[in-house]
């Protein structure tokens, strides 16, 4: 192993634990392209260092680009930056370490840092069109004044590090630079732009992205390294300089850290990595992306929500007691399991195909149902004999998925059957707001369609809906506050209440002897208004008697009001008796 001088660190006692930036995997596809036009030999700025190991530009400042604000990292601000060789920038003086350190850095080193590829990085190698045969390159004699960054590399040259700062923007490109010592038979390309957001942002707030074009090695030889992989490899992320404060790119100091960077992404764009500085913090990046949770069931979909200054994926469907629904609720890896003690079908009736099926007594099913032989079941009309693949189920002859035949309240989604807002739980930027799921850019930042206009929060919604305040259950729209429940068709055995899709509360009877069967869930309870019975003379209907569950009351449905709109009560309706038909129960 090659041994060289400058300033190294030792090994950190305390173990260092990484922020949970969650990156996502993706498949292999073209990388991304640098940004260009910055002027320069390689068009990627005029300002660059020559070859060199372990160098450093002079102080840099900062404020033609940014201003007197400065750039507000960790809570400091900074209007002077230093471009380091191996793959940072820093803001407190320049850094030589060639063997990066885990994160978060020593207190010995108090030296703030974005680091999107911190690694032995040597660019003294054969420069493109040399004619080969120039070995490592002589800092002192190559024409260049690389402390300055006085940039007179020929167009086309390999090994650079360049850097341009503009009015809201810098960006530092290392552009296919080899490994120590010399080494540059296999190369790395990748790029850092801090930029000044355009809208909602305060004093010393900046944006950062990584981009990666060339991913080809990790380590260079004296830490460790062989022909570019093994000992330390790169650090990737952010560190305060206070021994303390840090963000990690998970993956970073471990083999394949090169490929994470190039065919992974926190934002979904392989290669692409983007990060908010607001307030001197790093904010949570990546938030409502689509991520694989690495679990069974119904919890394998997942989106990343914010923990601490990075993500977590965490599931879409949380895990909840088995169904008969053909789905794995409980993310056991079993689909519809029951046991004596658990059962998930009534006394007599059987899970099959995702549905509790009753036995067909003396032949006879209810509407909808047709008798199945030889198994003697009541199955779905035109259903019978057919065998759907896992996670479907058969509905009037067809195969549908868990959200076939299922239209959720407004302001949720279907999502393995269950209609869930996923919103619930994720934390946006500043500059963003969730809608179904995804960190979108507030308005008026993105304009607003016909017939919208913005609120103060940075929602584009129906013009008259800006102020509007509706009760529970109700959402605004054009006409003004409309029930969330209207056309809503719930999943089976749920019922729209209050503008959620709930399973309905325990049946009166619950509790007494068996004296019938229990009415089939039938169809999907969109009809929550229809009467049910009459209490003192009250008339009682679906929606009522979950209303009477919620709130621990007795029937007495009444008419709400809603600002901006009146919903009509059904009236006419004399005192009714029961008229849900039963069926015999037998077990």
């Amino acid at each position: 192993m090659n041994a060289k001088s400058g300033w190294s660190i030792g090994r950190l006692t305390a173990s260092a634990v990484a922020a949970s930036a969650l990156w996502m995997a993706g498949t292999a596809a073209a990388q991304p392209m640098l940004e260009t036009g910055l002027g320069g030999p390689n068009d990627y700025g005029t300002s660059c260092l020559s070859y060199n190991d372990d160098g450093s530009s002079v102080a840099i400042p900062l404020v033609d680009a940014f201003g007197m604000d400065g750039l507000n990292f960790f809570g400091t601000t900074h209007n002077t930056m230093y471009v380091n060789t191996n793959g940072n920038i820093t803001f407190s003086g320049p850094v030589a370490t060639f063997t990066p350190a885990a994160f978060p850095l020593s207190r010995a080193m108090p030296t703030p840092m974005i680091a999107p590829y911190w690694t032995d990085i040597d660019n003294r190698g054969t420069p493109a069109g040399s004619g080969g045969g120039f070995g490592c390159l002589n800092p002192s004699t190559d024409g260049n004044d690389w402390g300055l960054g006085m940039c007179r590399m020929a167009p086309g040259e390999q090994n650079g590090i360049y850097w341009q700062l503009q009015p809201g923007r810098a960006v530092i490109t290392w552009d296919r630079v080899g490994y120590f010592s010399c080494n540059d038979d296999l190369r790395m390309t990748f790029q850092l732009i801090l930029t000044r957001p355009a809208d909602c942002s305060a004093s010393g707030d900046f944006d950062v992205e990584f981009r990666f074009t060339q991913c080809e090695w990790t380590t260079g030889d004296a830490s460790g390294g062989t022909n570019g992989f093994g000992g330390t490899p790169a650090q990737c992320g952010f560190d305060a300089g206070n021994g303390r404060d840090f963000v990690q790119i998970p993956g970073s100091r471990a083999a394949g850290i090169n490929r994470v960077m190039c065919d992974t992404s926190n934002v979904g764009e392989n290669g692409v990595w983007r990060f908010q500085i607001r307030a001197g913090s790093v904010v949570c990046p990546g938030a409502g992306v689509v991520c694989d949770t690495l679990q069974p069931g119904v919890c394998n979909e997942g989106r990343n929500q914010c923990l601490g200054t990075g993500t977590v994926c965490r599931p879409v469907v949380a895990s909840s007691p088995e169904r008969c629904d053909g789905l794995d609720n409980d993310c056991d890896g079993t689909v519809d399991d029951e046991t004596a003690a658990t059962p998930i079908c009534a006394a007599g009736a059987r899970c099959v195909t995702g549905r509790c099926i009753d036995p067909c007594f003396d032949n006879a099913c209810d509407t909808g149902f047709e008798c199945e032989m030889p198994s003697g079941l009541c199955v779905p009309t035109g259903c019978s004999n057919i065998t759907c693949p896992l996670g479907e189920r058969c509905m009037a002859g067809v195969c549908g998925g868990p959200c076939a035949g299922i239209t959720c309240p407004s302001g949720q989604d279907c999502r393995e059957g269950r209609c869930l807002d996923l919103c619930d739980g994720l934390t946006c930027d500043d500059c963003s707001v969730c809608e179904r799921g995804a960190c979108e850019d507030k308005c008026p930042a993105v304009a607003c369609g016909a017939g919208e206009a913005c609120t103060p929060e940075g929602r584009c919604v129906a013009s008259g809906c800006v102020g509007m305040s509706c009760d529970t259950g109700f959402v605004c729209t054009a006409t003004g506050c409309t029930d969330a429940c209207l056309g809503t068709v719930c999943p089976s055995g749920e019922m729209c209440t209050l503008g959620a899709c709930r399973l309905p509360p325990p049946r009166p009877d619950a509790g007494m002897p068996d004296t019938g069967p229990v009415p089939d869930a039938g169809p999907p309870i969109d009809a929550y208004q229809a009467p049910i019975f009459a209490d003192g003379g009250e008339v009682c209907n679906r929606r009522c008697m979950m209303e009477r569950e919620l709130a621990n009351r007795g029937c007495g449905c009444s008419v709400p009001t809603h600002s901006g709109s009146t919903t009509a009560m059904w009236l006419g309706i004399g005192a009714l008796g029961l008229v849900l038909a039963s069926r015999r129960r037998r077990s």
